[in-house]
């Protein structure tokens, strides 16, 4: 009983500390412009009319405007909330961190600066958690309370499986969420094949056509290399699976590396044919600074 207490106890530290870090910095990276950042996100459709000068021409309506032989575009009203879904990969490869913070850690403070920014604003926030299955769905709601409810269960859910399947997430992101809403991925994205070719890109679509979703990549620094440091005992934390590598060897350094930036390039081309914005940030870098700029551009 007294060392569930204590885990209890250092457990609620945790949150309160994460509540006073990043409820600050929420101000600090939206200044103000949190809803401006969801350009059309957060928006009911109004109407369509004319296009005239100065419009925006993503709200153009081509379908009218092939019909009608003229420009048109889709009016939106704002609404007066926003629902803000974080989805949170909680696979085992979360754990692992090189430098700095595991990037369990680093998207739990993202996803609460995320979480008390909806909160400022009175949105409603919703969590859902996914390894290679949905772990768990938190339905979104207003309040300081709710909010660290999901904080806590960010940093104290165990999962049942270890893997990656983002399919699964998107998916059930799409069912259970019908009205539009503002959803952020936060997660490594490395579920992909052996040609490192991402395998979630029909749920990809799905989700981007239906909700305004956004991908924040947190990746850790020895995804881009392998340091020069001989053989060394490697394990997959989602597989289980155990090798030694050479590491000393250039052509084993090259191949991960050109492996990697395959992966990369590939998920940034899949992200951008879909309309999902995203940023990647270091477990080794100031994520505050990634916010800001991802933020800025939009």
């Amino acid at each position: 009983m007294a060392a569930s207490e204590d885990k209890t106890r250092e457990l609620l530290k945790k949150v309160r500390k994460i509540e006073i870090k990043t409820r600050g910095l929420s101000h600090q990276i939206f200044a103000g412009e949190y809803h401006s950042a969801f350009k059309g996100r957060g928006m009911a459709f109004s109407e369509v009319r004319e296009y005239q000068y100065g419009d925006d021409v993503r709200s153009m309506d081509w379908n009218v405007t092939a019909r009608m032989n003229a420009p048109y575009i889709k009016v939106f009203e704002e609404e007066r909330e926003l629902t803000v879904v974080l989805l949170i990969d909680i696979s085992r490869s979360g754990l692992f961190g090189s430098k700095g913070m595991t990037r369990r850690e680093m998207i739990t403070e993202i996803a609460a600066v995320l979480s008390f920014s909806a909160l400022i604003n009175n949105d409603k926030v919703g969590a859902l958690f996914f390894s290679d299955k949905v772990e768990k769905f938190i339905p979104p709601a207003k309040g300081r309370t709710h909010l660290l409810h999901i904080i806590r269960e960010i940093l104290s859910f165990e999962p049942q499986s270890d893997g990656t399947d983002l399919s699964e997430a998107l998916r059930y992101l799409s069912n259970a969420i019908k009205k539009r809403c503002t959803a952020f991925l936060l997660s490594d994205m490395l579920d992909v094949d052996e040609k490192g070719m991402p395998r979630y890109e029909d749920a990809l679509k799905v989700a981007a056509s239906r909700h305004d979703l956004s991908a924040i990549r947190v990746v850790d620094p020895l995804e881009k290399a392998f340091p020069n440091v001989g053989i060394v005992h490697l394990k997959d934390a989602e597989t289980g699976r155990e090798m030694y590598v050479d590491t000393a060897s250039k052509s084993t350094r090259a191949a991960y590396a050109a492996f990697f930036e395959a992966v990369r390039t590939q998920t940034d081309s899949l992200l951008g044919r879909c309309g999902v914005d995203s940023v990647r940030i270091g477990t080794d870098e100031d994520y505050v600074r990634g916010l800001m700029s991802f933020f800025e551009k939009r």
